[in-house]
């Protein structure tokens, strides 16, 4: 019993490995981490900005909505193809903060760390990459 599940783990890690994608994990390869930007290029760092009735610009990380970075980024380009999907982040903000001017635009913003033979240049640059203002 054991040996053959062994050999089940061993025959799906090893088919992960060849043909896996990171929704396989742990019986694919978790490509986040096995690839990294070229040493000339600008390095992405990925945000999620609301602006508030005011105008106040606000941080929606995962303390301010609940929602990580991580499940931002993965599902950017369903985010891009259908903005309205930026609502949830929206309500969770709302729920978190009932007290705070309600947001009248969320976004997603890539912010683009110049890179120089793989040292930071200082230089920066931010990219809107889909918008969803409140109704």
């Amino acid at each position: 019993m054991r040996l053959g599940a062994t050999a089940l783990c061993l025959a799906l890690l090893l088919a992960g490995t060849l043909w896996g994608a990171d929704d396989d994990f742990p019986f694919g390869p978790f490509r986040m981490y096995a690839t990294s930007n070229p040493p000339n290029e600008p390095a992405p760092d990925t945000r999620v900005e609301g602006v508030d009735r005011t105008g106040r610009v606000i941080e929606l990380d995962q303390s301010a909505t609940g929602i990580r970075r991580a499940e931002i980024e993965g599902q950017q380009s369903r985010y891009t193809t259908d903005p309205t999907l930026l609502r949830q982040v929206a309500d969770a903000y709302a729920e978190r903060h009932p007290d705070a001017p309600p947001l009248a635009e969320v976004r997603i913003v890539i912010r683009w760390h110049g890179i120089h033979d793989g040292r930071p240049t200082g230089r920066r640059t931010d990219q809107t990459v889909v918008s969803w203002e409140v109704r």
